[in-house]
């Protein structure tokens, strides 16, 4: 057993597959537990299909940087309508988000409709799918790098499953906390969270050198916070400046 090639094999999976995990926990959260976690693991075994039948030419076969380009801008489009959202509800300019509200509502409407099986929850699904098939990519790479160059294979491959099986008991435990999170908050983070995972990924496959790789992602991340939070004192400085005016017409 090589162990170089297992740690390196391990780190690397590990921090690919946080990143999956924490899209299919946000959106899970939000949407739909079951369909993100199907999405999860579809990705899972269509990358383990493509392992089994193409195996080491699978990163000479696919082009990364397309596979990059094309989710990073659905997430780009996903992300941004999210954030806007939270923005004008925090601002004041739309309604919050009545979580019991909705509740009752959705209640009546299951009375009226009868026992309904709720199918799968199509954004949920093809998110998680993606984020985990694009990561899930990464990781193969990774595995199939360290594993050649190590001359140990074996041990790359054992350090992945390893890291695998960390991050799904990671999922595990961190569903709960993540599920009492108030949806309207819940919302902005996924916002966020998207859209910085698809300037991120937009980013790479243009070959953009990000400062300390996937760290950046935190970065996107703050400074998408800072914006949000500047863009939602403006407008309620704007609103109350607006009705002052008004009460003094």
């Amino acid at each position: 057993m090589n162990i170089y090639g297992a740690i390196s094999s391990f780190l690397g999976t590990g921090v690919e597959f946080i990143e999956a995990l924490t899209i299919i926990l946000a959106v899970g959260s939000v949407r739909n537990w079951r369909s993100a976690i199907l999405g999860g693991v579809s990705a899972l075994v269509v990358l383990g299909i493509l392992v089994a039948i193409i195996g080491a030419p699978l990163a000479h076969i696919i082009q990364i940087g397309w596979v990059q380009l094309v989710i990073g801008l659905l997430m780009l489009l996903f992300g941004i309508r999210w954030l806007r959202k939270a923005i004008l509800r925090y601002a004041g300019l739309k309604k919050l988000h009545d979580e019991e509200e909705s509740y009752q509502e959705e209640l009546e409407r299951q009375r009226r409709a009868g026992a309904v099986k709720p199918g799968i929850d199509s954004f949920a699904f093809g998110t998680a799918f993606s984020g985990t098939f694009l990561e899930g990519l990464e990781a193969i790479f990774i595995v199939i790098t360290f594993g050649l160059s190590t001359h140990a294979m074996g041990s790359a491959v054992l350090g992945a499953a390893v890291a695998t099986v960390v991050v799904a008991v990671l999922g595990i435990l961190l569903r709960k906390p993540m599920a009492k999170i108030p949806e309207n908050t819940m919302k902005f983070i996924v916002g966020v969270m998207l859209t910085s995972f698809g300037a991120f990924w937009v980013g790479e496959s243009m070959r953009v050198d990000w400062p300390q790789a996937d760290l950046s992602i935190l970065y996107l991340a703050a400074t998408l916070c800072v914006l949000s939070y500047l863009i939602v004192l403006r407008c309620k400085s704007a609103l109350r400046a607006s009705a002052a005016e008004k009460g003094r017409a």
